[in-house]
């Protein structure tokens, strides 16, 4: 198991849970899913629960995204006695081991992984640097995604095209921006 736990924080926790499975095992491992979900779902101090599934004949890689209220609310449930029996009953659909990162806010933004123990960086740094990153994508992607939305024929709402938008902009910066750009700026941010 491998564990990066940053310094608590009253702002929530998350965990980024990474399980590697073959695509012969992968609906075992949905059934599997199904039964840890409600659980989880259940745990105290639960705020949101997300999955992002492999996409066939590109990746085997299962991302579990998990926010609790706390750090001690997080700890509390990947240390219960059934998450770690139903981790045992998964661990022949795994190839590898079961996976995780603990941050808490927004700290996994600016993590460095190959920096285990890395203290997140300051408020303002990190304020500064997700600021310059947010601003351009607000600027252009309402430019691309709503005449993309209004092309398809949805309803012309202001609601449902910045449903989108933020939602573009936030896959972004999650998984497009932030990982590269703050290695980027890594000697800035943790100067």
């Amino acid at each position: 198991m491998t564990q990066q736990a940053l310094s608590p924080t009253p702002q929530g926790a998350s965990v980024v849970i990474t399980h590697h499975v073959s695509p012969a095992l992968q609906a075992e491992y949905e059934r599997w899913l199904e039964e840890i979900g409600p659980l989880c779902r259940a745990s105290e101090g639960l705020l949101d629960w997300h999955i992002i599934r492999p996409v066939a004949g590109y990746t085997d890689t299962y991302s579990v995204m998990i926010r609790y209220q706390t750090e001690q609310h997080l700890t509390q449930w990947l240390d219960s006695p059934a998450r770690k029996a139903l981790i045992a009953k998964a661990a022949h659909l795994l190839a590898g081991q079961d996976e995780y990162q603990i941050s808490s806010g927004l700290d996994f933004l600016f993590a460095q992984s190959n920096l285990p123990a890395a203290k997140p960086p300051v408020r303002w740094k990190q304020f500064l640097l997700t600021w310059s990153a947010i601003f351009p994508l607000v600027s252009v992607v309402p430019l691309l995604v709503v005449p993309l939305l209004n092309a398809s024929g949805l309803p012309q709402s202001r609601v449902l095209h910045t449903f989108f938008v933020t939602g573009v902009v936030v896959a972004l910066m999650v998984y497009v921006v932030m990982p590269r750009y703050s290695k980027l700026m890594r000697h800035w941010l943790h100067r």
